[in-house]
């Protein structure tokens, strides 16, 4: 099978450089054009991620070898219609701007939330609602596209939504979150590192709260066929987001009521047998990781399983009216550039590349 054509756009930043490690000897997609802002455009990509004498790489392993020469492009000059795929790790205001001009010939996978919440643009996880695919033709008719925007959610959003799917059948109600968020969620920013995460946790993430709310409703809902858009789940739905100092994996505590009561052995059950048969590369096996030790899932020791694309999910308990679990799901893999290209894998598969 002939490789489809991809670039990376946002190639130096975090996220970027994520999408560079995952899609690096990827079967289905090859890496042809790194983009990046007008200060990168021109260097080698290794001279790129460079400060000095430092090399500014964050994903796993060595910068990958048949990237480390490529040239960076700059972003705005990028010409989509040599492409048959293009990944995007860029800020909102920016994904905004170049996004819609890319989409206008080629698929565009991002992980900013500039279009998450328009209506004819759907919000999904592979294994959870891909029957949202159907709003790309909505969207291209809307818009006068030949290719399409295609976001992932929050990296928030991702794992507690992969824990909810299974449990859909037993009637939703309610769901509380309160989240441990890993300070790589923050890329670089000052204020959640070295001296002010440590010791310490900060209550307060901008934004995130209402991403989520807004996301799990939006995933959870059903297409509207007659209107092009999705109608909402009618969940109740409240978070507390929280950064805390650990590196990578966010750390989840899910309260929700369920309108069935199902047993314990059930909710389990519904976890452990959970199996979307994407049949794509890059699919996790399981999807769904269940502990039935107390004390799992952990970040450090959960948050790689199945190459950091499995959720893990673990203190499944009912005290009271609510069921409670603990979720980790790896925040800059599934919640981020692994995610979109499983996303984009399942898109193909549905014949949309």
């Amino acid at each position: 099978m002939d490789k489809l054509n991809a670039a990376v756009v946002g190639a130096t930043g975090i996220a970027g450089q994520q999408f560079v490690a995952a899609l690096a000897g990827h079967p289905w997609f090859e890496v042809t054009a790194l983009a990046g802002s007008e200060r990168s455009a021109g260097k080698k990509y290794v001279d790129a991620l460079s400060k000095g004498s430092s090399l500014q790489w964050f994903a796993d392993g060595p910068v990958p070898e048949q990237m480390r020469s490529m040239v960076v492009v700059d972003s705005s000059q990028l010409d989509a219609s040599k492409f048959d795929v293009i990944f995007t790790a860029v800020e909102s205001e920016v994904a905004k701007r170049i996004e819609p001009l890319y989409a206008r010939t080629t698929p565009v996978f991002s992980t900013a939330s500039a279009f998450r919440y328009e209506p004819d643009v759907p919000l999904m996880i592979s294994g959870v609602n891909l029957d949202h695919a159907s709003l790309i033709e909505a969207q291209r008719k809307n818009r006068g596209w030949e290719g399409f925007v295609a976001p992932i959610p929050n990296c928030t959003t991702t794992g507690m939504a992969v824990s909810l799917a299974p449990l859909a059948k037993f009637g939703i109600e309610s769901v509380v979150l309160v989240s441990m968020q890993a300070v790589s969620g923050a890329g670089r920013s000052p204020g959640v590192l070295a001296l002010d995460i440590t010791d310490n946790v900060i209550p307060f993430i901008d934004g995130e709260e209402d991403k989520v709310i807004v996301e799990t409703k939006k995933i959870l809902g059903k297409v509207d066929v007659a209107s092009g858009k999705v109608a909402d789940a009618e969940i109740d739905v409240a978070t507390s987001c929280n950064r805390v100092a650990v590196r990578e994996g966010h750390t989840e505590s899910v309260f929700a009521v369920l309108k069935d009561q199902p047993g314990l052995d059930e909710v389990a059950k519904a976890w452990e047998s959970f199996d979307p048969k994407l049949g794509v590369p890059s699919e996790p096996r399981p999807f769904i990781t269940y502990h039935r030790d107390p004390y799992r899932p952990q970040p450090r020791l959960d948050r790689d399983a199945c190459n950091g694309l499995s959720t893990s999910v673990g203190r499944l308990r009912k005290p009271g009216r609510f069921y409670q679990w603990t979720v980790v799901s790896h925040n800059t893999k599934i919640g981020a550039a692994k995610g979109a290209v499983l996303l984009a894998e399942c898109l193909k598969k549905k014949g949309y590349l």
